[in-house]
């Protein structure tokens, strides 16, 4: 239990840290090219502090490195052109970074709570990924991304379920899905 807190510890404070702030589009080509560099830079550095660790420890701390690169890079792509879809692109790198991150962090769990663990996780990528598409689309998307949350959500409390057994676990998926609204 204590590590599905960490999850959605981390999750939330790397969606915090990573929003980005709105610029207009003032930086230069060659000022783009540096931080280009930097971020290649910070993320050799962060890929060779890695190596010291071992086991799942050193994968989860790769997985960091390999998605703070690509956040950096789709903010600083954002900055450059200030453009709504390259907004969108970053929030959809921030969604499946941070999914891929939190999907590595459940390997170190086994059996049911490894399964929970990626759901909750697949779940809130699931409604990140929703919520940027709100963002290029707010009628239509709206209510695709509401289903998406639900079914999502509808999910996590599925396979919560599956770590009961007889009636325990009927009177649970009915509950399920009656909160959820799958008759």
């Amino acid at each position: 239990m204590k590590s599905i807190f960490n999850l959605k510890t981390s999750l939330i404070v790397a969606a915090l840290l990573a929003l980005p702030v709105a610029q207009a589009a003032t930086m230069s080509k060659d000022d783009l090219k540096a931080a280009k560099t930097t971020i290649s830079a910070t993320y050799k550095a962060d890929k060779a502090a890695c190596a010291s660790l071992a086991g799942n420890l050193k994968d989860i701390c790769s997985e960091e490195a390999k998605a703070k690169e690509k956040v950096a890079l789709a903010d600083l792509q954002y900055n450059y052109s200030g453009k709504p879809a390259d907004y969108t692109k970053l929030l959809e790198t921030q969604a499946k970074t941070a999914y891929s991150v939190a999907k590595e962090k459940c390997d170190d769990l086994a059996g049911n709570p490894k399964d929970v663990c990626v759901k909750e996780a697949k779940a809130i990528e699931v409604k990140a990924l929703a919520d940027a598409k709100l963002g290029k689309q707010v009628g239509e998307a709206r209510k695709d991304a509401n289903l998406d949350k639900r079914d999502a959500d509808y999910k996590v409390a599925v396979e919560k379920c599956d770590a009961l057994a007889g009636d325990a676990k009927a009177s649970c998926l009915a509950m399920a899905k009656t909160q959820f609204g799958k008759n």
